[in-house]
């Protein structure tokens, strides 16, 4: 019998295909797979769970990468599911791989990160678990949340005509880690280690933090609850816009215009993606590992949504039949392609969201 190849499928057709039409067991169980974070009915409270696993040499690379940047990176990007659920994160558990290359020093300072993360965003770490790997590192962490059940925003609830807007800017990370990526080829993997040639960074120290320290948008969370303004579906950015868009307008039954000349871009990746021959509007869509919010809310909250600071109103979405589309700065029209991270993808270059 042929067997048939995971990256025929990618990560998302994956976990369809292994998980559609799983029965839920539990009536405490309101939302399986198939969102940012599940959700769970524990009586007057409502519990969501997300859960990411990073690998070393697939998720991130510790040639450039510091270890208490990475426990910090991997911390956030937990909590970031649960804010996409209009959540709060309370709990993380941390469960690691270490091969024997890595000092009790080492994984003090990965540490370190996860526990910075915690402080700043008051979760608690509350367990985990150690194994030996024989594949370098292995981080995995789960991270519980709670809301009510009237706030959660899930990825199905576009309707047409809700405005699409994203917060801060996109591509960014993925140029910084661009400009990592081209130092480490350069300099060769010892001189990156010990930190030489510091000057090709300079100036462009925001990109670099972008990939290595990302931040969970708590703030447009809070911001767009005294607005009084409930989004319809909510998701965040981590394998890039055209992937999520396409998510949401697939669990939505809907289609989308998205407006090139909406997309929010920092000057100082434009620069580094004119240096490196790369269209920025492409690594905008399809970088990956922003961890902005992206997010669809009624059209009559539109006065609401203008005095918010760091949020942009970049598209609409539309009935089915429109398809998902990208607005060229001249009016043409082209179909949206989620070309950003696939898990299982051969010879892939970019890191990976979630």
């Amino acid at each position: 019998m042929a067997k048939t190849p995971i990256a025929t499928l990618g990560e998302f057709g994956l976990i369809r295909h292994l998980t559609e039409n799983l029965p839920t067991q539990q009536p405490s169980t309101l939302k399986g797979v198939g969102d940012d974070a599940a959700v769970m009915n524990f009586g007057n409270v409502r519990v969501l769970m997300t859960t990411d696993l990073l690998l070393e040499g697939i998720h991130f690379n510790l040639e450039y990468v510091p270890l208490k940047h990475l426990g910090y990176k991997a911390a956030v990007v937990n909590f970031s599911d649960i804010y996409a659920m209009n959540g709060t994160p309370t709990q993380i558990t941390v469960s690691l791989g270490v091969s024997a290359r890595f000092s009790v020093e080492d994984l003090e300072e990965l540490y370190a990160g996860v526990r910075l993360a915690c402080e700043r965003y008051g979760v608690d770490l509350v367990g985990g678990d150690t194994s030996a790997s024989m594949t370098g590192l292995t981080i995995s962490i789960t991270c519980l949340g709670t809301a009510k059940e009237k706030d959660i925003v899930y990825r199905n609830g576009a309707k047409e005509h809700d405005l699409i807007c994203v917060t801060g800017n996109l591509g960014t990370a993925y140029m910084g880690l661009q400009l990592l990526e081209r130092e480490r080829m350069a300099l060769g993997d010892r001189q990156m280690q010990q930190g030489e040639n510091v000057k090709a960074f300079e100036g462009r120290e925001y990109l670099l933090e972008r990939q290595l320290k990302p931040e969970a948008r708590r703030d447009i969370i809070e911001a767009l609850r005294k607005a009084g303004i409930k989004p319809t579906a909510m998701m965040d950015i981590s394998d890039g816009l055209s992937s999520e868009i396409l998510h949401i307008c697939h669990q939505s039954n809907c289609g989308c215009a998205v407006y090139e000349d909406k997309l929010p871009i920092d000057y100082q990746a434009a620069v580094v993606a004119e240096e490196m021959n790369l269209n920025i509007v492409t690594c905008a869509l399809n970088g990956g590992e922003d961890y902005e919010l992206l997010f669809t809310c009624d059209i009559n909250d539109y006065e609401k949504l203008v005095p918010l600071d760091d949020v942009y109103i970049v598209g609409h979405i539309t009935k089915p039949e429109y398809g998902t589309n990208l607005i060229g700065r001249n009016g043409e029209e082209m179909a949206l392609q989620a070309q950003g991270w696939q898990a299982f993808k051969q010879n892939q270059n970019t890191q990976p969201g979630r």
